[in-house]
């Protein structure tokens, strides 16, 4: 029984009389009928680790003897495709952006310097009493301490009404030269490579459905490849059939995804049919949500402020706050002088 066992199936099947075979092989039916079923799952289980390993770990996870820049794979270890990539696909993803859909100067001169003085104006007001009376008493202690309360309310109304004119002239000069004060690129590609988990956030909220699409087709292409190679096997048996399927499965699988998600480019009329890759049809679903996932997460006001404030190009920007604020004060000095003068006579 046991020298039975370790006998291929057909051998088996001349053993015993009772027992159908199929094909040149004269293997049993649900030999054949299982290898569709086993290549689908080997189709749906390479594409579900095909994405798992493009997304993830986000960082390298293993033992990092020896490792290639840039490369996902190390001695020994993994890192997603696309965590690794973070820098690479931030900037090309930038370009495109800067060259094809928007231009940063474009969307500063839809600012209102106008309207950004009028919205500064409560809060300038609540923080200049604290800041003249703060500047006066480091520079000029004993005029300020002999000034009536009336004249220094006067001054800081003073200060107020000039603060809009201030904000209007300074605003216009940051339009003007905002990429000498701004540089978006760098923020961009600092905050993905930062927080290698937004550049994920991105192309999975913008590819979620190709993605459930990929894993799905995994079982189906390969079910249909699993069809193609039962038929080889019915009628050739060689060792080396199988093997050979098995790795053209996992192949092919993810490649027919790809070019159902990304081909063609542009519809295809054939009949009452009409051809164009699923992503494409999506292009402004998809456009939505790359603008809100980008907007949130990486070019909102807080980070584009910060980047101005303390980036590389910042020195520039307190360059011009500098000789604006000179301009401010020898305006405000010129007009409190007359009111000093009569207030001490």
């Amino acid at each position: 029984k046991s020298q039975t066992l370790k006998q291929p199936p057909h051998l088996v099947l001349k053993e015993y009389p009772g027992t159908m075979g199929y094909g040149v092989g004269g293997y049993p039916l649900w030999y054949y009928l299982i290898q569709p079923v086993i290549a689908g799952f080997v189709g749906y289980l390479t594409n579900v680790l095909a994405l798992e390993m493009t997304f993830r770990p986000i960082e390298f996870f293993g033992i990092e003897l020896f490792r290639i820049k840039g490369q996902p794979w190390g001695f020994f270890g993994w890192q997603g495709i696309i965590p690794t990539k973070s820098e690479k696909m931030a900037s090309i993803c930038f370009d495109l952006m800067t060259t094809k859909l928007l231009n940063l100067k474009e969307i500063f001169d839809r600012l209102d310097p106008k309207r950004f003085s009028e919205v500064m104006e409560d809060a300038i007001m609540l923080m200049l009493d604290s800041i003249v009376e703060e500047v006066a008493m480091k520079y000029m202690p004993n005029v300020w301490s002999m000034l009536p309360k009336k004249v220094k309310d006067e001054i800081i109304v003073m200060m107020n009404i000039e603060s809009e004119t201030f904000l209007t002239t300074f605003m216009e000069e940051v339009k003007e030269h905002i990429d000498d004060v701004l540089d978006i690129k760098q923020m961009t590609v600092a905050a993905c490579v930062r927080e290698k988990r937004l550049v994920n956030k991105i192309f999975q909220e913008c590819g979620d459905k190709e993605f459930t699409f990929i894993r799905r087709s995994g079982f189906y292409f390969g079910f249909l490849f699993g069809l193609i190679q039962m038929g080889v096997f019915f009628v050739y048996d060689a060792s080396w059939v199988l093997p050979f399927f098995g790795f053209l499965v996992g192949w092919a699988t993810n490649w027919v995804a790809l070019k159902v998600i990304f081909r063609p480019l542009n519809p295809i009329k054939i009949g009452c049919f009409t051809l164009h890759g699923i992503f494409l049809k999506r292009q402004m679903e998809v456009s939505e949500t790359f603008a809100r996932v980008n907007c949130v997460e990486i070019l909102h006001t807080k980070a584009i402020w910060e980047e101005i404030l303390s980036g590389p190009k910042s020195k520039n920007f307190f360059a011009m706050l500098r000789a604006h604020s000179i301009v401010f004060t020898e305006r405000l000095v010129g007009g409190m002088k007359p009111i000093t003068i009569a207030a001490m006579g």
